[in-house]
């Protein structure tokens, strides 16, 4: 398909969907539309994403090199940004710094929870997984990831 920078509805509505398990977490199930790379966008990921009732978003997660946000367009969802939770519905919007609290976020509602999802591509980042004790080192297309108890500091004298 050739990037195009319009998308007009019908485009978007006949688009197939992607469904995606995290590979750390089962529970997270996610059916999403890459927009903005139908748009030929490459250093900003833009995803219409489909979560079904009960199902969460992805792993516990924060990004160290790259800003997040996401804007509910209809559901319910309970999200959590480190020990805190926060009920969500159409029209709310959170965002994620760099380097922030690890977040996570689950459709509480009995209908599916739509949203936009969008989040910086940069070259190199690191994205860690508190609760599954993983970090992902991402340099390009390549993606490492280790355990982090398996971690050690080097010390340069």
């Amino acid at each position: 398909m050739t990037a195009t920078p319009v998308l007009c509805k019908r485009d978007i509505d006949g688009k197939e969907e992607t469904r995606r398990v995290h590979p750390f977490n089962e529970k997270a199930v996610i059916n999403m539309k890459s927009l903005g790379d139908a748009a030929g966008l490459t250093s900003l990921g833009v995803h219409l994403v489909r979560i079904a009732p009960g199902d969460e978003t992805t792993a516990f997660h924060n990004h160290e090199l790259s800003d997040e946000f996401i804007y509910i367009l209809s559901g319910t969802a309970t999200l959590t940004i480190g020990d805190a939770q926060h009920a969500l519905g159409a029209g709310d919007f959170a965002g994620f710094p760099a380097n922030g609290p690890a977040h996570i976020m689950k459709n509480t509602g009995s209908e599916d929870l739509v949203y936009i999802m969008a989040g910086g591509r940069p070259h190199l980042d690191i994205v860690n997984y508190p609760r599954a004790g993983r970090k992902m080192y991402k340099a390009g297309t390549r993606l490492d990831i280790v355990e982090t108890q398996s971690i050690k500091e080097v010390h340069r004298g």
